[in-house]
């Protein structure tokens, strides 16, 4: 048993069970014990890597995205550039990197939010000289005009999910089985007020955390431009399913096997997303697949570019994250992983998105 599986039972002992957002947040943002608060999970010696790490490609592309939609807002100087959940700070390092090479001549304001102690460390290492500000949330940020970037950070935060029943939809909780271990329940009565139909069983997951922060985001827009982009793994169109996992080791673990040592995440629904910025009032653009939204920005073009000064083992590397970023299928990054934009309704289409 983990440390922090111990302190859960106390607590469900003593208060009982425990929503599913209490317990992803829980685990991986606890004091002492959370996931995010402890380690760097990023890399080989990690639980998984990110598309920025692949390549330097994706943080260039996006970069240069920021520089045309940067044009768009009326060029703000300086540039506030904001990064949730930054991971490593390599996206916003080459994103820097390129902005400034696409757009020379103003001042880019880097803002990251970050909790983890780690992490953080790291980021700084990172982006040593670029000036950033670290946040502990969106609550600080300055005022004004801000394109936002958000790498896998909405799949991280904490979803309420209910199971329905004959009488409605239940939470589902997590408490403690007869030998005293971790174990999925469900409350006793339906929670009020879900309209969604569904076969009995079927498992409901609430973004809650997301849909705040989204509309949050959406209204900051209206009152000054904007962009937030959105790149994570998740579905485009709404539906049923327990999607809550756990990663360790880059291979799926029990969510409930070692709270605190496993990353939690689940499948960000993009439909609901889109709803709540475009009720809040912004323009929507997406979902679409990652893949394809590189390909549009550039990624074969900027891959040859690279390959012309490589080696021919640098070359290689080149045509294998080009693979890897674009393949499609089931579980494949380009077609898995979705791409949203929400700006403000001043903006017009910005590149990538054919709908926006």
């Amino acid at each position: 048993m983990t440390p922090l599986a111990a302190e859960l039972a106390a607590l469900i002992r003593q208060d009982g069970p425990i929503g599913i957002d209490r317990y992803m947040a829980l685990c991986l943002g606890h004091p002492v014990h959370g996931y995010y608060r402890t380690r760097d999970p990023l890399g080989a010696r990690g639980d998984f890597t990110t598309a920025p790490e692949i390549s330097q490609m994706v943080g260039e592309l996006i970069g240069a995205w920021a520089a045309y939609v940067h044009g768009l807002m009326g060029r703000p100087d300086p540039l506030v550039l904001v990064e949730l959940g930054p991971g490593r700070g390599t996206l916003m390092a080459d994103a820097l990197r390129a902005l400034r090479a696409a757009a020379p001549g103003f001042r880019v304001a880097p803002h990251l939010v970050e909790t983890s102690p780690v992490l953080r460390a790291v980021q700084e290492r990172t982006l040593a000289g670029t000036g950033a500000t670290w946040h502990d949330g969106v609550e600080t940020l300055p005022d004004g005009q801000a394109i936002v970037l958000a790498n896998e950070f909405f799949d991280c935060l904490p979803v309420l999910q209910f199971v329905r029943g004959p009488a409605g939809w239940h939470a589902r909780q997590v408490g403690l089985d007869a030998q005293g271990a971790l174990a999925f329940g469900l409350a006793p009565e339906p929670t009020p007020g879900i309209d969604a139909e569904g076969p009995e069983g079927s498992v409901l997951s609430v973004p809650s955390a997301g849909l705040a922060l989204i509309r949050a985001l959406a209204q900051r827009f209206r009152r000054a431009s904007g962009a937030l982009l959105i790149l994570d793994y998740g579905h485009a169109r709404p539906g049923f399913g327990d999607t809550l996992q756990a990663i360790a080791g880059h291979r799926f673990a029990d969510p409930l096997a070692a709270p605190g040592e496993a990353d939690l995440t689940h499948h960000v629904d993009f439909a609901a997303l889109a709803e709540a910025a475009s009720g809040a009032g912004a323009r929507v653009g997406g979902p679409v697949d990652q893949g394809d939204f590189l390909l549009n920005l550039g990624l074969r073009q900027r891959a040859e570019r690279l390959r012309s000064s490589a080696t021919a083992a640098q070359s290689t590397e080149i045509d294998a994250a080009v693979a890897r970023l674009t393949e499609t299928g089931r579980t494949g990054m380009g077609s898995l992983f979705k791409v949203l934009v929400v700006s403000g309704p001043d903006l017009g289409p910005l590149p990538g998105f054919p709908d926006s």
